[in-house]
C-alpha cells in the first residue's frame, strides 16, 4: 500500500503537537528538534516500504511522547529559568 503525502504530513503535525505539550523546556525542545531534524534527514526517502516503516516509526513515537508527557505532568520539576522569564513577559 502507498503512503499519500497527507498521511505524513498529519504524522508530522501530531508529533509537533504532542512534543509542544512537554512542561519542561528541554524536553519540548529537544522532542522538537527531533521530530523537524528525522523529517528534514527523511524527506527525499522514495522506497515506499522504507517510507512505510519509517511511518510506522513515527507512530510509535507518538505513543512514547504521550507517556512521556503524562510522566512529566504527574513529576513536575521546578520551572526553568529560560520558562520563567518567557512567563515574566507575557
Amino acid at each position: 500500500m502507498s503512503v499519500g503525502r497527507s498521511e505524513i504530513l498529519s504524522l508530522y503535525r501530531t508529533l509537533l503537537k504532542e512534543s509542544k505539550r512537554f512542561t519542561d523546556y528541554n524536553f519540548r525542545s529537544y522532542a522538537l528538534r527531533r521530530v523537524t531534524d528525522e523529517f528534514k534527514a527523511n524527506k527525499n526517502k522514495s522506497d515506499p516500504a522504507e517510507i512505510r516503516k519509517l511511518l510506522d516509526n513515527g507512530k510509535e513515537q507518538v505513543a512514547v511522547i504521550r507517556r512521556q508527557v503524562t510522566l512529566g505532568m504527574l513529576y513536575r520539576s521546578p520551572a526553568n529559568v529560560l520558562e520563567v522569564v518567557h512567563e515574566n513577559r507575557v
